[in-house]
């Protein structure tokens, strides 16, 4: 199953010509046009799924969680270390509406309470009352 009008799913079929990391019959993996450090690799189902709880069969996951490894390894990242995110729905800022899971790393990263989350941010401190 795939959506026409999904950019991923084109880089999937090979449409869209992209630097391709890693494919086997269920996923591929290519690096991220925009990356956000040295290392940034996206890996996708090739069927889509608009998200990670789109009805997302458990062999799915297996398929793209397997190819973590691989594109690691494939990267230079398992010793030094990496981050996976997965931005699911508008308020994470999923910017194309297919699963895909970001691998990140080739560099210090600041731990996710060590940044600065803006006006969305919200702190413990803001929902209990202090008590000396």
């Amino acid at each position: 199953m795939h959506d026409p009008n999904c950019m991923f799913c084109k880089i999937a079929q090979h449409e869209i010509p992209t630097k391709v990391v890693y494919e086997d019959e269920h996923v591929i993996a290519f690096d991220d046009i925009e990356p956000l450090m040295p290392v940034h690799t996206l890996i996708i189902p090739k069927d889509h799924y608009a998200n990670i709880v789109d009805d997302v069969s458990p062999e799915v996951y297996v398929n793209v969680f397997s190819a973590v490894g691989k594109v690691v390894d494939i990267k230079g990242l398992r010793e030094r270390g990496f981050r996976i995110l997965i931005n699911t729905g508008d308020d994470a800022s999923q910017s194309v509406k297919h699963f895909h899971v970001h691998i990140l790393g080739g560099g210090h990263m600041p731990r996710p309470n060590d940044q600065d989350w803006g006006d969305a941010a919200t702190n413990a401190d803001k929902f209990y009352d202090k008590k000396d």
